[in-house]
């Protein structure tokens, strides 16, 4: 019988409902948690001793419950922040709770013996940072933009005078307003003459703008890859920021060279899930012609054209015998 997954996320995941799903359908027994629920509607006991050094015991959902050695796989998609659980709370007991609670709960989930994740949240914490990104892509032989992080007028402008026309972009999404709406910031064109000393609150990323003739989304699961090229009708800098209904995708062959360097990506992040963006700089049988531009460890596939194959990966990789404990 095939042991258990754990699906971490927060309830509104469309994403997790696909994987969920055909988990389902191949009668794989699934408890989904979002640990933000934390007090009557999830509860739990630990233990661990010196005679057993695996965590043993109870979690419990309003509708579900598990033992720690009964998970074979935790897929941690996006489960709401612990803070929000407790925003109520005046500061100090709020940040106090939620630092319990992740540091608790969340270390529990987070060292299940002989579990696989897809993927651990540390590995996609060290994951998410763009610097490392770029380098890693670059020490495995991918093309990379020319790239500058800054808070220096003076050094943006002369950046812009070797590699221009450049692009502007953020190093992590825009966060929620104070009414709680989410927005975002998009790659966009910036013209150094507008470079002041505005530069110096913060840090920026700026990059030379590639000449592209397409982008490919690839979506990479265990060693599995889905490529698509995909383009946006009004020929947009950035696909994500129109309709995304409306884009256009073709599928496309992803170089043998180029496949290699994001499976060891992927292995020296200790990831077994990526989305990789690309820009083309010709039709893409050359290697030479994919520019690699960032892997987003915890991205968005269900709306892509191959999201039932996608899914049907997910459920492969997460289909597993539960490993020996250590």
């Amino acid at each position: 019988m095939t042991s258990t997954v754990l699906v971490v996320t927060a309830l509104e995941d469309v994403t997790a409902d696909l994987v969920v799903a055909a988990l389902n359908a191949r009668e794989v027994p699934v408890v989904r948690v979002d640990p933000a629920d934390i007090g009557p509607a999830l509860t739990f006991g630990f233990r661990i001793d010196a005679e057993r050094p695996a965590w043993s015991g109870r979690l419990r959902t309003a509708s579900r419950e598990v033992e720690p050695g009964e998970v074979a796989a935790v897929y941690y998609r996006r489960p709401t922040p612990y803070g929000t659980r407790f925003a109520h709370l005046p500061r100090q007991q709020a940040d106090f709770a939620a630092s319990e609670a992740r540091h608790g709960l969340g270390g529990v989930l987070n060292a299940l013996t002989g579990a696989r994740y897809v993927n651990h949240p540390a590995a996609v914490a060290r994951a998410e940072s763009k610097p490392a990104q770029l380098r890693r892509l670059a020490r495995l032989g991918l093309r990379i933009p020319p790239t500058l992080i800054t808070n220096d007028r003076k050094t943006a402008r002369e950046f812009a005078a070797v590699h221009g026309p450049v692009v502007c972009k953020t190093f992590r999404g825009l966060p929620a307003a104070d009414d709680g709406q989410a927005g975002a910031i998009w790659t966009q064109r910036v013209d150094p003459e507008t470079f002041d000393d505005t530069l110096t609150v913060t840090a920026h990323l700026f990059q030379a703008e590639i000449p592209k003739t397409g982008d490919v989304r690839v979506t990479v699961v265990g060693r599995r890859v889905f490529a698509r090229q995909i383009a946006a009708p009004d020929g947009a800098l950035d696909w994500r920021r129109g309709d995304w209904g409306a884009l256009l995708h073709a599928p496309i062959t992803v170089p043998p060279p180029v496949e290699a360097a994001l499976h060891s990506y992927l292995a020296s992040f200790g990831l077994v899930f990526g989305c990789f963006d690309f820009a083309l700089t010709g039709d893409g049988d050359d290697p030479q012609h994919w520019t690699a531009i960032e892997c987003n460890p915890n991205g968005q596939w269900g709306w892509l054209p191959d999201a039932y194959d996608i899914t049907e990966a997910f459920a492969d990789l997460l289909t597993v015998e539960r490993k020996g404990r250590s």
